[in-house]
C-alpha cells in the first residue's frame, strides 16, 4: 500500500508539473498573489486528476498498469479540455484561461468543472 500511495503521489505531481507548462500563467504564482480563480481552477484540476488516478488505482491489480492508465487518461482529458476551452473561445467568445488569469471565479468554476466533468467521464469507462 506504501509503494502504491507513493507512486500514485509522485505521478500526480508529475501530472500536474506538465499541466502547468500548458496553462498560459504560472498557478503557484497566481496562487501566490491570491488569485481565488486560479487557486479554484487549480484545486478542481487536482481533484480530477486525483479521481482518474485514484479509480485507476482501485480498479488495477498491477501496480504499473495503474499508472498507465492514469496517464492515457491525462492525455484524453488534456485534449477534450483544449478542444472544449477552443470551441469556447471561437464560439462563444469565452476565453477560459484569460478569465481565470484575471481573476474571474466564473470562469475558473467552468474550466474547473470541465476537469471534473471529463474524469467522471472517463473513469466511468475504466471498468469496462
Amino acid at each position: 500500500m506504501l509503494v502504491w500511495t507513493a507512486c500514485g503521489a509522485v505521478l500526480l505531481f508529475i501530472l500536474m508539473w506538465i499541466d502547468s507548462f500548458f496553462t498560459k500563467y504560472k498557478d503557484l504564482d497566481e496562487i501566490k498573489r491570491g488569485n481565488t480563480a486560479v487557486t479554484t481552477r487549480f484545486i478542481m484540476k487536482l481533484y480530477a486528476q486525483g479521481y482518474i488516478l485514484a479509480q485507476s488505482l482501485a480498479i488495477s491489480s498491477d501496480l504499473w498498469t495503474a499508472l498507465f492508465v492514469s496517464v492515457a487518461s491525462f492525455i484524453i482529458l488534456f485534449i477534450l479540455e483544449k478542444l472544449v476551452t477552443l470551441l469556447l473561445k471561437n464560439i462563444a467568445k469565452l476565453d477560459l484561461d484569460e478569465g481565470t488569469q484575471t481573476g474571474k471565479v466564473a470562469h475558473a468554476l467552468v474550466a474547473g468543472s470541465l476537469h471534473i466533468t471529463g474524469a467522471l467521464i472517463i473513469t466511468s469507462s475504466l471498468s469496462l
